[in-house]
C-alpha cells in the first residue's frame, strides 16, 4: 500500500533534484553529508528506534546472527559518511558517480520509496515522517556510488545460511536479483553481482 504523499514530498524531491547535479564522487557524498547532518538527535533515535525493532521482530536464531550486520548498515555507514566529511577526504574523491543511469534510476525511486508502506505497520507511527525512510537511501547512496560497496555489508547473512561475500574484490550477494518486484528495495540498485546457483 502506498501511503498518500504527506509535506515532505517537495523536500524530498528537491534532495533527489539536488543530488543529480553531483558530477564527482566527492561532490556526491559531501550534498550526502551536508544532508544528513540536517537530521536532529530525535531523528536519529527514532530512526535507530525502529531499526532495533525491525531486527527484534526476526526469528531469534537468525536475530542473533544477522542483527549486527542491519545495525552496521546504518550506524557505521552514517560514522563513515561524516567522519571523512569532517577530515576532508572528499575533496580528493574526483572519480566520477559509476553506473550513472543506475545512478539516476536510483535518485528517480526514492520519492516514491520513501512513502512506500503502510502506516500502520510502522513502529511509533505517530512519529513517523518519510524523512526517515529518506536518511536510509541517503546512505545507501553513500555505499553504493562513493564506496562502491554492496547495500548490505559484506558478511550479512539471509536466511538459508548464505551471506554477502566478496571474492577477489567482486561483492556477491544471494539475494541480489530477488527483490525486482519491490520497487523501492535498495537491491535493485546495488554494485554486487547475483550469487549464481541461488
Amino acid at each position: 500500500m502506498i501511503q498518500s504523499r504527506g509535506p515532505e514530498y517537495t523536500r524530498i524531491q528537491q534532495v533527489c533534484r539536488s543530488l543529480e547535479e553531483a558530477r564527482t564522487k566527492g561532490e556526491l557524498a559531501t550534498l550526502l553529508a551536508r544532508e544528513i547532518s540536517q537530521y536532529s538527535l530525535f531523528d536519529l533515535q527514532v530512526i535507530m528506534g525502529r531499526i532495533r525493532h525491525e531486527i527484534h521482530r526476526l526469528p531469534s536464531t537468525y536475530r542473533k546472527s544477522a542483527g549486527p550486520f542491519l545495525l552496521s548498515q546504518i550506524v557505521d555507514a552514517h560514522h563513515s559518511l561524516l567522519t571523512m566529511c569532517t577530515r576532508g577526504d572528499f575533496q580528493a574523491m574526483t572519480r566520477p558517480i559509476p553506473t550513472k543511469d543506475v545512478y539516476f534510476s536510483f535518485l528517480a525511486m526514492i520519492p516514491e520509496g520513501c512513502y512506500a508502506g503502510d502506516i500502520h505497520d510502522v513502529y511509533l507511527p505517530q512519529f513517523h515522517s518519510p524523512m526517515h525512510r529518506l536518511f536510509y537511501y541517503l546512505l545507501s547512496a553513500f555505499v553504493m556510488f562513493v564506496l562502491e560497496q554492496p547495500g548490505h555489508p559484506v558478511g550479512t547473512p539471509f536466511p538459508g545460511g548464505m551471506r554477502v561475500e566478496e571474492r577477489d574484490g567482486i561483492f556477491i550477494c544471494p539475494v541480489r536479483d530477488k527483490e525486482k518486484e519491490v520497487f523501492f528495495s535498495i537491491c535493485n540498485f546495488c554494485p554486487a553481482k547475483q550469487m549464481e546457483g541461488v
